[in-house]
């Protein structure tokens, strides 16, 4: 799945906070300053991870999948939730539940045991196997056994929509029985302030239409700020609006030509390397609609003939 190049799509732009952004870097030890600093770079400028968006982008598109069929959408933080856990499941009985990793590798053990080209054969099986048995959500993110297809950078403030400083804010833990602050309770946390701009840059690579087709959907979220960052959204914090400047998107068709000159212009900076993937985005979403109809089906089918 990964060892072949056949296509890449490169997204750059901006996001920006419509409200203050608060990603915490943890409580602070220091003897002075904010209770509760944000995650800043070496230079001591706001950062979003791009683990943080990532994270809240891959939330979303489960939620959504999961309202289609819970079976579209693994758990992975928990191994029983997981579309391939590291053993196999069984109930007392001893009859499997949901099959893991372990027995997945003895199948393939026992089918190959007489092929003279055992060891190539079989990774090639488990490949097949565990990609057949993975959630449509980790195809695209990753899970323990599949590395991610999408790729994004570290979002950097750009440095002429930051001024230097941090908002500070007062915080308080409220006492349940008195209705009133906590004592002790009291605490302040810094937040990045409102319109500041972060660079924005995300690479997919060797993904299927439909796969592309979600990454899609889960942008336009953040591009009508549906999906708020870091914390305190229940107080309004964390609204962002992303904004896509450039989409460029390549397929090299198993053409070998092709690759080669693709090759070339890269090397070269050649910009006509890529093509503009804005007038695919309609055609991605359509893919994914077309592939969730026909898992619907397929389980659907599945389950008349049980």
């Amino acid at each position: 799945m990964f060892d072949t190049f056949k296509n890449r799509l490169e997204i750059t732009g901006k996001l920006t906070t419509i409200t203050a952004l608060r990603i915490s870097a943890g409580r602070s030890t220091e003897p002075i300053g904010t209770d509760l600093p944000v995650i800043k770079d070496a230079l001591g400028q706001p950062l979003i991870p791009g683990s943080s968006f990532k994270g809240a982008l891959r939330s979303r598109l489960e939620s959504f999948l999961r309202g289609i069929d819970d079976k579209f959408a693994a758990n992975p933080t928990i191994e029983a939730e997981s579309s391939i856990p590291s053993k196999t499941i069984k109930d007392k009985n001893g009859n499997i539940i949901k099959k893991g990793l372990d027995t997945i590798k003895e199948e393939i053990e026992n089918e190959l045991k007489d092929d003279e080209q055992k060891n190539l054969n079989s990774d090639q099986r488990l490949t097949e196997e565990i990609i057949n048995a993975t959630d449509l959500i980790s195809r695209l993110f990753g899970s323990p056994w599949i590395a991610s297809k999408f790729q994004i950078r570290d979002l950097n403030v750009v440095p002429n929509t930051w001024f230097g400083q941090y908002q500070e804010r007062d915080g308080v833990a409220i006492d349940r029985d008195t209705e009133t602050a906590a004592d002790g309770k009291l605490y302040d946390f810094q937040v990045v302030p409102a319109s500041t701009e972060f660079q924005f840059h995300a690479i997919v690579e060797n993904a299927e239409p439909w796969e592309l087709g979600l990454l899609m959907i889960g942008l336009h979220q953040f591009e009508t700020e549906q999906i708020p960052l870091g914390g305190g959204r229940s107080r309004g914090l964390g609204v962002v609006k992303l904004n896509i400047e450039k989409m460029r998107w390549v397929d090299v068709e198993d053409d070998a030509k092709f690759m080669l000159q693709y090759l070339q212009k890269l090397v070269m900076g050649d910009e006509t390397a890529y093509e503009d993937a804005a007038d695919y985005r309609d055609e991605w979403v359509h893919q994914l609609i077309d592939h969730l109809n026909k898992q619907i089906s397929q389980k659907d089918a599945t389950q008349t003939t049980a």
